[in-house]
């Protein structure tokens, strides 16, 4: 059964780091990326990587956060810096293969000092 295994959230103070990772047990992946959804707002795109090593991101977190996967191309990290109050959010893990996409369960990234 496919699954993603998310980890990492947590409190941070502003100007701070974390590292989120997602270990996805799916085949046939093409696309991984992060998204996140604040309280009261829709899920946005945070950040995707291809498996060529392309990459995308928000205009929001460019040159703060940085996606990268391993080798296989089963897990994904996202690393965040100089973290913001803004950033506060569920993030989920995403996966895209050629039959759908599969969602992780979410992790707490809450940034307040």
């Amino acid at each position: 059964q496919a699954q993603l295994v998310e980890s990492g959230g947590g409190l941070v103070q502003p100007g701070g780091s974390l590292r989120l990772s997602c270990a996805a047990s799916v085949a046939g992946i093409t696309v991984l990326g992060w998204y996140r959804q604040a309280p009261g707002k829709q899920r946005e795109l945070v950040a995707t990587i291809l498996l060529n090593g392309n990459t995308n991101y928000a205009d929001s977190v460019k040159g703060r956060f940085a996606i990268s996967r391993n080798k296989a191309g089963n897990t994904v990290n996202l690393q965040m810096n100089s973290l913001k109050p803004e950033d506060t959010a569920v993030y989920y893990c995403n996966v895209r293969t050629p039959w759908g996409q599969i969602w992780g369960q979410g992790t707490q990234v809450t940034v307040s000092s």
